[in-house]
């Protein structure tokens, strides 16, 4: 899957314009050319950058947003699951679950790497601004009062759009893009379940995001020549 690499992009339009979009982009976007990446459905990396000075790392708060008409969605259903609508509060409450949970175990992944996560710029430091965007929760659970059941294969999915920048130039050097499903066990879906799920699949993002810029470290500097499609040792 090609998207843009921006978080600003995936933000403003919706999947299906995003994947219309890209697959009519150049070959190289805002400098960036996109490599072959094994763990991410697209990767988009800066010729000549030099990840080896970093150690740092500065999280900027993640953009979650839901997949469009979500909400509409998952009330529009009939039955037991239609009797316990999901409120707007509701939305509030998963979006900022998942952006706290988010930031929490990227910043946890990135110290396990050997990278030290602080909250201010430097020339040793790589900003990244994470957006979890399209994000689709099955069944939600909203914790009122009275509510019914829901059983689900798993949670929902989402996809990642995450951006690595220099802190102090803000140059654009590394750009990715995943869409995955959680992978639970199934059965009834709580806040518990739901959330453990997400934090699952936040975890296996972070991982990659956070193995990947060590990978970027030995391998730097990217050649001046990169090619779409290359893969780096």
């Amino acid at each position: 899957m090609r998207m843009f690499p921006t978080i600003a992009a995936a933000l403003l339009i919706g999947s299906a314009a995003i994947t219309a979009q890209a697959a009519n982009s150049p070959e190289s976007w805002s400098g960036l050319v996109e490599v072959n990446a094994r763990q991410f459905d697209s990767a988009f990396l800066l010729p000549g950058a030099d990840f080896r000075p970093y150690t740092k790392v500065m999280l900027d708060e993640p953009q979650v947003a839901f997949r469009d008409n979500w909400l509409r969605s998952v009330n529009s259903g009939s039955g037991s699951r239609a009797r316990t609508r999901v409120t707007e509060a509701d939305a509030e409450r998963i979006l900022a679950t998942v952006s706290t949970n988010t930031t929490d175990i990227f910043a946890r992944e990135f110290e396990r790497a050997g990278f030290k996560v602080v909250t201010a710029a430097g020339p040793d430091v790589l900003r990244v601004r994470i957006g979890v965007v399209n994000l689709f929760v099955n069944a939600p659970d909203t914790l009122s009062a009275g509510r019914s059941r829901s059983f689900t294969t798993n949670a929902g999915e989402a996809t990642l759009i995450m951006e690595v920048r220099d802190s102090q130039t803000k140059a654009l050097l590394a750009s990715v893009a995943d869409r995955r499903q959680t992978q639970g066990p199934g059965g009834q879906a709580t806040t518990v379940s739901n959330t453990a799920e997400f934090n699952s699949l936040a975890s296996r993002w972070a991982r990659t995001a956070a193995s990947g810029v060590v990978a970027l470290k030995d391998a730097s500097p990217v050649p001046e020549t990169l090619k779409q499609g290359q893969r780096l040792k």
